[in-house]
């Protein structure tokens, strides 16, 4: 563990003792004076019914109504960032893609989540629709472990569950607007009430929001088009309840984001090169990056999203029937400059020979090591070394242009029933349908060097295709499931629940089979006359047809629980469960590209073993998993004090990975499967009234994994579960101190600290690269010295950071004004790591930087 990481872990321990003894510490000092202190009773719907937190047998985290204005939650980063044993990686590549860590299971990019999401009763199945602006939230509880067999499809780490506010007989209205550095500005408004009263009510919201980012190209004039941000959205809500047996809640949600895509830099881990050369950037820790962005692409990012859904509930006397139903339709692309330049692609176009010359003649320089000559030669080619040595994201037109699309339309229902909670055996039982249509598509263009035509398939023009994989993957979900609790005794409380889930999948190619690549050389033949997408070439693919595939997943889903109250201020817990994600398709071809493109090239230096060749497959297998979980929870200090832990083990089989590969076919993104893992982990948390006027509240999770079996990496048997930090937590105090009878002082710290973090399966080791066969820089005196040299990843690891907000000001009845700090350290810290191994490097996005600003809010 970094230096770094055990001062984080120190501050914490010191956060948890002040917690532990803050009780004692008032009792001696100003000690509570009534029952006002007393920590609210949470309840919670975290097994479908409304009960209390403290019955529920299993870890949920849940931030109030209270918490999430006091920490001024809209969005998913937000209350992520307040969650033991939850992480995220979000905005990094694209405003659709959100990946969510819980207790090791990692949601992987272009697969599916790992968990459930919910609001207000109602599963939403496309991951894009995760990443959204949160409006009128009432309560957010975050389940850990298998929920599967309760909360449905792809619950596999846990559920999160929204609970937004019902409009009612009461009118109300009630304003957000925030003005912050970098040109950042958020206006959110709602207005609800009545339309018959006692009958049927309406709510009626809508939000704006703008920033230029924290980061700027300095190719382009220092202009904002590097992480700028900018969405609305637009929320209906109509509830009918004619009388006290029928509730119909109808929604409806309209957004549309425009925004930047593909906030990355590059990084090399390449000793040999470094040392050949003397440029020690060539073998980078990631965590010591300098960011550089120079693209000559303004890279934008448009999604559109349509959401409507209605839920409803009747109440049968014996039993309450549920009944939803959702349709969704998220489109989703981008542009921004590519990642080909390395390769040469277009080294003999004019275009790109004069764009590097004339940017040689002005003086521009690349960030080292990369070397910009005055030809886009690569420099060990050219003896008098006037060529260049390119990375991505060039100001050159060297590196053409990335699109990529990701388009879902699904339809679901479900019902259920639900019996009475006043009876000692209570149960649940239901059946789930969802179709879903999704296309995805990655593509390589060229640039012209003027404004880019959009457009994933363009056959001619400036900015033709020339490598390209797209396809249309048709789903078909059922499931069927329920449950049983019954009362063994007035404090123990047993419970089974049971999920049968099928997903039935198709993949159809999109790739139009005449069009050939004239940039991309499958034989080596030097003619350049090859299929956009490697998997039709005669190499692998005789027939030259991508053929459609089909396959079914399957899993039975059981879990047990056992509750025990020996007091009313302790409750033991423990459960079992088990977790399944449903297999599905990469792209089609992306077998045959690594084959040809990746493993053909580092083939001669794997000789011994000691560097196997990468295992991808077309189709990726169902991820399942055993999870066992025990703990406890307790109120003391007279109900001003609340304190939990569990302890954790969770055995993932096919645990899907996210990898991308680039080479001289251009960008990849695929799913692999990690065929064991093994995780470990312990969590508290805790929450303290310890004033009158003050909150304190904190918890920690420790996970430890290790990778058991890998036949996709075989060497990395032994490394850690990819994208899990070693511990999350969060600790802080909030303040509300009267100044009158209608005004207070407010003011709350959080603190939120993230452990040493790998992204990838191979870790402190090293691989063979895709360069070595290409350039001779060192003598060859064993596998994988010769060439560029052996990548090295031992540098690839997120050190520990540690972040802080701070929120204060003052509130009224009807109004409040607060100044606020996100990152008031101004932490420099990495949101994402993305290795390619075989490529020698990674692909690193920044972290947020400091945010102060002003939030004025009111309400009728």
């Amino acid at each position: 563990m970094s230096h770094r990481g055990i001062g984080h872990l120190s501050l914490l321990s010191t956060t948890a003792l002040a917690l532990m003894l803050s009780p004692a510490a008032a009792q001696q000092g100003a000690a509570p004076s009534d029952q006002g202190q007393v920590l609210e009773e949470i309840i919670v719907t975290a097994r479908r019914r409304a009960e209390s937190l403290e019955k529920v047998p299993g870890t949920v985290s849940v931030l109030t109504e209270s918490t999430i204005e006091n920490a001024a939650i809209e969005r998913v980063e937000d209350f992520i960032a307040l969650t033991p044993g939850v992480s995220i990686i979000s905005g990094s590549a694209e405003v659709g893609d959100t990946q969510v860590n819980i207790r090791g299971i990692n949601g992987a990019r272009d697969a599916e989540n790992s968990f459930a999401f919910i609001i207000d009763g109602v599963l939403y199945s496309n991951p894009a629709a995760f990443n959204r602006e949160f409006a009128d939230l009432q309560q957010i509880e975050v389940l850990k472990g298998p929920q599967g067999a309760i909360y449905g499809r792809n619950a596999a780490a846990g559920a999160i569950v929204v609970t937004t506010r019902k409009p009612g007989n009461e009118f109300e209205a009630r304003g957000k607007a925030t003005f912050a550095n970098d040109d950042s500005y958020f206006v959110q408004g709602t207005v609800a009430g009545p339309l018959v009263r006692d009958k049927l009510f309406f709510r009626l919201s809508g939000d704006y929001r703008t920033s230029d980012g924290f980061y700027r190209n300095a190719f382009q004039n220092n202009r904002a088009i590097v992480d700028r941000f900018e969405d609305f959205n637009i929320n209906g809500r109509l509830l009918w309840e004619p009388n006290s047996r029928l509730s119909s809640d109808t929604k409806v949600r309209y957004g549309e984001v425009d925004a930047s895509s593909i906030t990355f830099n590059a990084t090399f881990h390449l000793p040999v090169f470094a040392a050949a050369f003397g440029s020690p950037a060539a073998f980078e820790d990631v965590n010591d990056h300098e960011f550089v962005f120079q693209a000559n692409i303004v890279s934008d990012n448009d999604q559109q999203a349509f959401e409507i859904s209605n839920k409803t509930d009747y109440d049968l006397d014996w039993a309450t029937l549920t009944a939803w139903l959702l349709y969704s339709n998220i489109d989703n692309n981008l542009i921004s400059d590519g990642t080909s330049a390395a390769f040469g692609f277009f080294n003999t176009d004019p275009v790109c020979q004069a764009t590097t010359a004339d940017l040689n003649a002005r003086g521009v320089t690349l960030p080292p090591p990369q070397i910009l000559g005055t030809t886009p030669v690569p420099i060990i080619f050219t003896p008098d070394f006037s060529g260049s040595f390119f990375g991505p994201y060039t100001p050159t037109t060297c590196d053409g242009i990335q699109e990529q699309l990701r388009n879902q339309e699904d339809i679901s229902f479900e019902f259920r029933l639900t019996s009475p909670e006043d009876q000692a055996l209570r149960w649940m039982g239901g059946a789930y349908f969802l179709d879903i249509n999704r296309q995805v598509g990655v593509s390589l263009n060229r640039d012209s060097g003027q404004p880019p035509v959009r457009g994933l398939l363009q056959p001619a023009g400036p900015n033709r295709t020339e490598q390209l994989v797209f396809d249309d993957f048709d789903s078909r979900i059922y499931a069927v499931f329920g449950s049983l609790e019954y009362d063994l005794s007035d404090s123990l409380v047993a419970s089974v629940a049971l999920r049968w889930d099928r997903e039935n999948r198709k993949v159809s190619s999109l790739v139009p089979t005449d069009l050939r690549s004239t940039v991309i050389d499958l034989n080596g033949d030097g003619l350049f006359n090859d299929p956009l997408n490697p998997g039709l070439s005669d190499l692998v693919n005789p027939s030259g047809v991508l053929p459609d595939q089909e396959r079914a997943f399957k899993k039975l889903e059981p879990k047990v629980s056992l509750t025990w109250t020996p007091i009313d201020a302790l409750t033991l817990f423990a459960n079992w469960g088990v977790g399944f994600k449903a297999g599905g398709f990469n792209n089609s071809g992306s077998a045959a590209t690594v084959d040809i493109f990746i493993n053909n090239a580092i083939a001669p230096f794997t000789s011994g073993g000691q560097f196997p060749l990468v295992q991808i497959s077309d189709t990726f297998r169902k991820e399942t998993s055993s999870a066992f979980e025990a703990g406890f929870k307790s109120r003391f200090w007279g109900g001003r004090a609340r304190l939990e832990a569990a302890a954790y083990f969770t055995d993932v089989d096919d645990m899907q990975f996210f990898e991308f590969f680039v080479g001289s076919f251009g960008l990849l993104r695929v799913v692999s499967n990690i065929d064991n893992v093994d995780i470990y982990g312990i969590e508290v948390s805790g929450s303290a009234q310890i004033h009158d006027h003050a909150t304190i509240f904190g918890g920690i999770n420790l996970t430890d994994s290790k990778i058991k079996a890998n036949a996709s990496r075989p060497d990395t048997v032994g490394n850690k579960s990819p994208a899990t930090p070693d511990y999350t937590a969060n600790a802080g105090i909030e303040l509300h101190v009267p100044l009158s009878s209608r005004v207070e002082l407010f003011s709350r710290i959080d603190g939120v600290f993230v452990g040493d973090t790998w992204f990838h399966t191979v870790q402190n080791q090293q691989r063979p690269t895709i360069f070595q066969g290409l350039f001779e820089i060192a003598p060859v005196t064993g596998p994988g010295s010769g060439g560029l040299g052996i990548g090295d990843l031992s540098n690839t690891k997120r050190d520990a950071y540690a972040t802080l907000n701070v929120r204060a000001g003052l509130r009224g009845d009807w109004w409040s004004l607060v100044g606020f700090a996100e990152n008031a350290t101004a932490t420099h810290y990495l949101r994402e790591v993305i290795p390619a191994p075989e490529f020698g490097g990674s692909f690193n996005s920044p972290g947020p930087l400091a945010r102060y600003g002003l939030e004025l809010t009111m309400r009728y």
